[in-house]
Order: structure tokens, then sequence, then C-alpha cells
């Protein structure tokens, strides 16, 4: 099974992951036409999720992670209230916050 709709499992190579919810901020979801503010993914961990929304929105990786790679320096990645890396794992059914960072003077 291959679906990435809300309360939907994935199998991939014997394995069955439950679905994680990804809020995106505004301002990026409207770089990419038919994204939306709440998308339901299966990962593992912070990069495969970032992998998953990059197959459904090509360019999504480039947005969200520079190429060292680690998130960009003004992204903010929230799961479980906490500030997050690409290798922090994600639970089933997790919560995760795309944050933009607001800078300046």
């Amino acid at each position: 099974m291959r679906t990435t709709g809300e309360g939907t499992l994935q199998e991939q190579g014997g394995e069955t992951r439950a679905p994680v919810l990804v809020r995106l901020p505004p301002h990026l979801v409207v770089l990419f036409p038919g994204a939306g503010r709440l998308v339901s993914v299966p990962a593992r961990d912070v990069a495969e999720m970032v992998d998953r929304l990059d197959a459904l929105w090509p360019g999504m990786r480039e947005r969200l992670c520079d190429e060292t790679p680690a998130i960009r320096r003004h992204i903010n990645v929230f799961v479980g209230g906490r500030r997050a890396s690409l290798s922090t794992p994600l639970a089933a059914g997790a919560d995760v916050f795309v944050i933009t960072a607001i800078s300046g003077g």
C-alpha cells in the first residue's frame, strides 16, 4: 500500500508505518501548488519526512535543508515541542511543526 492520506499506513520492504502530521507555514505552501498547511506522510525520522515532502512537491527539500545536509538556518522543525534535526526520530501520529524564523532589526 502506498498512500499518504491522513490515517493510512504505508508498506515498504515489509515494514508498515503510520503517518506523521506535518504543519507547514503558509508562505512555504504558496510556493508549491497543491500543498496544504497540514500534510500526512509516513516517516521514521525528520530526514525521511523531508524526502517524502520533496517527492510530493519537488524542490521542497531545498527550501527546508541546506547542502550539508541540515535544516536551514532560518527554518525550525519542532517535534513534541522540541527543536528537531534531520536525525530526530518520529513516532506514529507525531505532530511536526515547520516554522520559519523571523529575523531582522
